[in-house]
């Protein structure tokens, strides 16, 4: 659908350019995370970047008329915590003095280029970075990449991995981002996790982060976002090693060609209970920045009778001697994040529990995150009920 508007030590660098909080010894780094379509032009305020800020999102994406509008909504966001990717006509017909506008300012989170584009278009956004990079190299240029349900008509090459391959090739930037909207009235689509490990393979090779997608606005065939449905989305992003999450879409837009409806905040500026949910998901997230944050994906598989397609069985690595998801199916990840190794076991069901049971082999000391903040020894074999997406995660050095 056409929407209407790695390395360690780099992931860290963007993370730090991105977040709402500033990072530091004094205080941990946060993960970023992005409302596409926060408040619009009309209600810069700051009230509605205060709430966009007790919701969880650490930057915003809208559009904004010119560099004036555009600079207050920079002041007034940066009050509220929130930064912004620039997004105005000038960007494009003047970039360099755009930049240097405001690559000093500190509410700027980056710099917004372009949504889905053609591989056509890869030469010309190439020059774009370019340009903008030579002025102002500290923060990113944002663009978003098709899905793989795409049809080659809009990828402008025959396959999506070439698709991909080809933007990383031809185009400098610093992030990939990728939408992918699994959750259908349908079910889950059959592709998503297959989209999932290719753009965390290109960006692993590419020695870049990589930021997913959740969808958070009800349209055509798509539900209003149950707490479920958004932490299976954000919790499987970030097992697969994303190292910033995106919500479609915060404020709800006005189509004539989507039926866009319930997104966190209506269209007339009402809340809605998605925002709630989001909120909540969010404080999760959140809380777990210091694992997710800079970690490097050892190994990501799947368990359960229905293996999704692209993807591969899980393979058991020490300290454990056994995992089983009982019969549901689940996603099954190893990270590594400094001297800290985590298992991270995401339940791919939306409507039932997943009955988990994980067995330590051998003497090294392992526990179990809880989202308190505390910690629960694991001795043996360690039992447990997890929720329709959401996580247990183990932690171990």
């Amino acid at each position: 659908m056409k929407k209407i508007f790695g390395l360690v030590v780099l992931s860290m660098v963007l993370t730090a350019v991105s977040v709402a909080q500033p990072s530091g010894p004094e205080q941990p780094v946060s993960i970023p995370i992005l409302a596409w379509m926060g408040p619009p032009a009309e209600h810069t305020n700051s009230g509605r970047y205060k709430e966009l800020a007790e919701a969880g999102f650490t930057c915003s994406f809208s559009g904004f008329p010119n560099a004036d509008a555009m600079e207050r909504a920079l002041n007034i966001a940066k009050g509220a915590g929130i930064r912004l990717l620039i997004n105005i006509p000038e960007l494009k017909t003047d970039p360099e003095g755009t930049v240097k506008r405001f690559k000093d300012h500190p509410g700027t989170a980056g710099y917004y280029l372009r949504d889905e584009p053609n591989a056509k278009d890869f030469q010309e956004l190439a020059a774009w970075v370019k340009r903008i990079r030579a002025v102002d190299d500290n923060h990113f240029c944002y663009i978003n990449l098709f899905p793989n349900y795409a049809t080659p008509e809009q990828l402008g090459v025959s396959s999506y991995r070439e698709y991909v391959d080809m933007f990383v090739k031809t185009v400098p930037v610093r992030i990939l981002s990728f939408d992918h909207y699994p959750v259908t009235v349908s079910g889950i689509r059959p592709e998503w996790y297959e989209n999932l490990s290719i753009i965390s393979d290109v960006a692993r090779n590419a020695r870049k982060p990589f930021w997913a997608f959740a969808l958070a606005v009800a349209h055509n065939q798509y539900p209003v976002p149950t707490i479920p449905q958004l932490k299976l989305q954000v919790y499987s992003n970030l097992a697969y090693g994303a190292q910033g999450i995106e919500y479609f879409t915060y404020w709800t837009p006005k189509s004539t060609t989507w039926n866009f409806h319930d997104g966190p905040i209506e269209s007339d500026g009402r809340r809605m209970p998605v925002y709630e949910r989001v909120k909540l998901v969010n404080r999760e997230i959140r809380a777990f920045s210091g694992i997710f944050v800079g970690a490097r994906v050892l190994a990501v598989g799947h368990i359960g009778p229905a293996i999704p397609r692209g993807t591969k069985p899980y393979r058991l690595l020490p300290p454990f001697s056994e995992i089983s998801a009982g019969e549901g199916n689940a996603v099954v990840s190893w990270l590594e994040n400094g001297a800290n190794r985590y298992l991270v076991i995401v339940n791919a069901d939306i409507e039932n529990n997943m009955m988990l049971s994980v067995t330590v082999g051998g003497s090294t000391p392992v526990r179990r995150l809880q989202k308190t903040g505390d910690s629960v020894s694991v001795p043996g074999t360690d039992t447990m009920v997890v929720s329709p997406g959401d996580v247990a995660i183990y932690s171990w050095k």
